[in-house]
Formats: C-alpha cells, sequence, structure tokens
C-alpha cells in the first residue's frame, strides 16, 4: 500500500486538509466543494480510502510538531493505553505525556485530545467515502463500502472503549447540524453501530490485504467488540475459529512477527515507510531508553518492574526481543526498534533514520486471535478444562519455547490467559483493553498505582477525559465524563 499511497497523497491532502481545523467531526463546509468535484471515478473513491488509512497513519511529530495542524492518529496510542497500565510509563514527570502513567490526565492534555480527533478523522473520512461510492465502478461499491465501514468500526471501538459515550456520526453533516456532531451516545447504541459494520465487513470482504481492512481483520475485531461487551461468546469463539481455520499461522521466530513485515501471523497493520517525512512514525525512537534516547523525549513506555518479573516466569524467547535492559539499569522496548538497529554494538546504534522510522503498527495479529478463542470459550468464567481452548492458548506458549507436554496445563484460568496476553503482547496497546474486559482493571491497577505513589489514581480513570475543546466547540451541549472538570 505505501506506493499507492505515495501517488494520491497530494490528491487526498486536498480532499481532506483544506477544511477549518475546527470542524474534526466533518470538513464541511470548507472542503465540501473540493470534496463533491473530486469523486468522479472509481480511483478517486479509493484514493479516498487510502485517505483514512492517512488518518489512522497520523503524521509523525518529528514532521511537524503542531497539535494543532496535524493529528497523531495511532502513533500517540501507546500513551492512552500502555502508559495507563502497570506494563510502562515514562522516563520523566515532566509534560503532559507524563500525566497518563501518572493518572494525571485533565480534559485540556493535548495527546488525549489529539486521538479522539483522529478517530473522528477516521470516521468522517468514512462517511465521506459512503456518501459518494456510488461513483464507483459498480463491481467496486459494495466492497469499497465495506471496508469504509470496517474502519469506522475500529475508530469508534477505540473511541467508546476509552471515553464510554460519543456522538455517532453515519453520515456527512454541516457544522451548524449540533445534534449529530455533539450529543452524547449510549455505549450500547454505539456497539450497535459497531457490529452492524463489522457484519457488513465480514460478508462482503476477502483476505486480499493485510495494511487494509480484511474479512479476517473485521472477523477478528468483531469477535473482540463481541467478548468486550461480555456477550455473544459463542459467537466469537466461531468467528476465531474461522479465521483459525484460515490461512495465517505463527511465526516460527517471534522476531520475524515485528521485523519480517506483512508476514503469516499479520491480520491488519499500518505501514509506514523509513527516512520519509510524509509516510513514518516517530514512536520507534521514543520507545528507546532516556541514556540512548533517539526521541525528541526524554524516553517512552519504559518497561515497568513487575512486567519484566512475569517476563522472568512467563516470557520464553519472547523476553530477548521484547525489551532489553542495559548495565546501567535502564530498559527499552525492541519490538519495534528503528530500521537498521543495532543494540547489541558498543555503544547501541539505530540506524540513519531513528526519528523518521518505517516499521509497521500491528492492531491485529493471529497470536491474538489463538488468545481470544480461548478467552471465548472461557466465556466470562474463571477457568476451562476444555481441549480446544487450550490448544490455542499452547499453541502461542509453545512458540514461546515452552514444553508442549510438561507446560500443558489441564485447566486453563482467566489468571493464566491474561498473564499470557500480557507477556506476548506486551507494547501492543492491549494490556488496558484485557484488564478492563476481563474484569479485573481496578483490581490491578489501584494497588500498582498505590505502590508506585500515584495518589491521584481512582477507578473513574479508566475513562478518560472528554476533550473540553470539544466541549467548548459544543458550547455545552457535549457533557464530560464524571469525576473530570
Amino acid at each position: 500500500m505505501k506506493h499507492i499511497k505515495y501517488l494520491i497523497f497530494a490528491v487526498t491532502g486536498l480532499v481532506f486538509f483544506s477544511c477549518d481545523t475546527e470542524e474534526f467531526l466533518n470538513p464541511l463546509p470548507d472542503s465540501a466543494i473540493v470534496v463533491e468535484g473530486f469523486y468522479q471515478s472509481d480511483e478517486d473513491v479509493l484514493a479516498g480510502i487510502i485517505g483514512i488509512y492517512d488518518a489512522i497513519q497520523g503524521v509523525n511529530e518529528n514532521t511537524d510538531t503542531s497539535y494543532e495542524r496535524s493529528n497523531r492518529g495511532i502513533q500517540v496510542e501507546y500513551l492512552l493505553t500502555e502508559h495507563r497500565t502497570d506494563n510502562t510509563r515514562g522516563q520523566t514527570f515532566e509534560g503532559s505525556k507524563a500525566d497518563f502513567h501518572r493518572y494525571l490526565i485533565d480534559a485540556t492534555n493535548v495527546q488525549s485530545e489529539d486521538y479522539y480527533q483522529s478517530m473522528y478523522q477516521i470516521i468522517f473520512r468514512a462517511n465521506n467515502i459512503l456518501n459518494y461510492v456510488g461513483v464507483a465502478d459498480e463491481s467496486n461499491r459494495a466492497k469499497y463500502a465495506a471496508e469504509a465501514k470496517f474502519l469506522r468500526a475500529y475508530a469508534y471501538f477505540n473511541l467508546v472503549r476509552l471515553f464510554s459515550d460519543v456522538p455517532l456520526v453515519t453520515s456527512v453533516v454541516g457544522p451548524e447540524d449540533d445534534a449529530a456532531l455533539f450529543t452524547r451516545v449510549a455505549e450500547a447504541q454505539i456497539y450497535e453501530q459497531i457490529e452492524l459494520d463489522l457484519l457488513e465487513a465480514v460478508e462482503t470482504l476477502d483476505n486480499s490485504f493485510k495494511s487494509r481492512a480484511s474479512k479476517a481483520a473485521a472477523q477478528g475485531l468483531l469477535a473482540k467488540v463481541y467478548m468486550t461487551q461480555g456477550t455473544n461468546y459463542g459467537a466469537a469463539q466461531q468467528l476465531c475459529a474461522d479465521i483459525i481455520n484460515g490461512s495465517f499461522s505463527l511465526q516460527n521466530n517471534f522476531s520475524d512477527v515485528f521485523y519480517n513485515e506483512l508476514n503469516s501471523e499479520i491480520i491488519f497493520a499500518i505501514q509506514y515507510a523509513t527516512a520519509n517525512s510524509l509516510e513514518s512514525q516517530g514512536f520507534s525512537a521514543e520507545f528507546t531508553s532516556g541514556t540512548r534516547r533517539q526521541g525528541r523525549e526524554d524516553g517512552l513506555n519504559m518497561v515497568e518492574d513487575n512486567l519484566i518479573a512475569d517476563f522472568v516466569t512467563y516470557g520464553g524467547n519472547r523476553t530477548a526481543v521484547s525489551y532489553k535492559t542495559y548495565s546501567d539499569g535502564a530498559t527499552e522496548v525492541t519490538k519495534f526498534l528503528p530500521d537498521g538497529s543495532d543494540i547489541n554494538a558498543t555503544p547501541p546504534t539505530y540506524g540513519s533514520s531513528p526519528q523518521q522510522a518505517g516499521n509497521d503498527w500491528i492492531i491485529l495479529r493471529y497470536a491474538d486471535v489463538l488468545l481470544m478463542h480461548a478467552e471465548a470459550i472461557l466465556a466470562g468464567g474463571s477457568e476451562t478444562t476444555n481441549s480446544a481452548a487450550i490448544d490455542s492458548y499452547m499453541e502461542v506458549r509453545e512458540r514461546a519455547g515452552f514444553d508442549p507436554i510438561a507446560d500443558r496445563p489441564s485447566v486453563l484460568t482467566k489468571e493464566a490467559l491474561l498473564v499470557e496476553r500480557r507477556v506476548e503482547l506486551a507494547f501492543e496497546n492491549q494490556r488496558f483493553f484485557d484488564l478492563v474486559r476481563f474484569g479485573v482493571a481496578d483490581a490491578v491497577l489501584s494497588p500498582y498505582a498505590n505502590s508506585q505513589g500515584y495518589i491521584d489514581y481512582n477507578v473513574r480513570q479508566l475513562l478518560l477525559p472528554i476533550p473540553s475543546r470539544e466541549i467548548n466547540l459544543s458550547g455545552g451541549l457535549l457533557g464530560q465524563n464524571p469525576g473530570y472538570n
């Protein structure tokens, strides 16, 4: 997909960035004439679809430092997820990024606001495609619509899990339509729309792509949607089983999952390109340690001691691939090292363009699906003896070097599954959502925060605040989450 994006970047820029920066839900009316005039052919609709992925990809903070001009997409997602768990933290206590791991987020936090806006960028671009999909070739209309709906569902799933009730916008509307733009809709209704969009994607898409929407990606995301709500575990199990019975497989070498891009394990990933200011990402550099930092900050996503303890016991051969501890005690994430890195050199090296890294961001991979399959069979219970659940659990563990007989449990517990997800998917922005879905978020995070001296933590902070900027734009119509001003 990278070469396609180079060809259409200028066009999508005209379509999507001519709007007033205050209108994040829909780029109207400023870009209405441009959009209406642009969509004339199948190629134009495809270009618009690729533009949705640009919104997910986001703009590298090293390319444009302004949060007013450029949304970061998923490039700041680790702050809203990993940093709000017992997995990682920032190197220092300074700045708005450090507020996440200290549980000091308020409604003016720029990264939280940026992520909220980025997800709505995805949504309004998807809505634009659905509005103009009729100009595409008849043979492509259904799959283009299903792809747009998959991406809209992906954005809403992130929003509803992090912010709860949010505005539900499923068509192109004008900036004066306050009722649509700023009325918070109940979670149940948001989930209903997510499910409808994903069901259409499952029925319509195939598995031609890994860096674009696919049937398997829709199946995996829908399974997670069902389990997040604590419903339809049987349907979630079948969705995961369908993926398991398909063409995906674990990589033999855990390192290849991250450095052999779009491999057999990848179901859906967002691509980046090295040394390209418009197509690169900055998080790989930010994940380097404070003493060897390659990014703009002092070091982000530093590994917490209790995660290291779990890696010692449960990590197996994943440990050396996931993080490194240096002789001075500093740790850094090694799943997403900038291209050309050699951390075993003296001193370590990080390639020629660490701040413009090309490492892909993996949204869904096969190991996640295997563990979800076991979770669906567990169906919210505390344990299971079901052999299919244990088989899926052990397939992931065996790749990590554990013995298929000696290490196979007769009973799979919720606690064992959660810790397996922790070490397998560490630093991939899954831990926060896992803790919430398993119903143990406060039970885990409250004592963790207390042990770290984060006295401001409380259970209400499992939801992020609605950005005050959005509330101000709404004239007060958009309400705030409990516990925030």
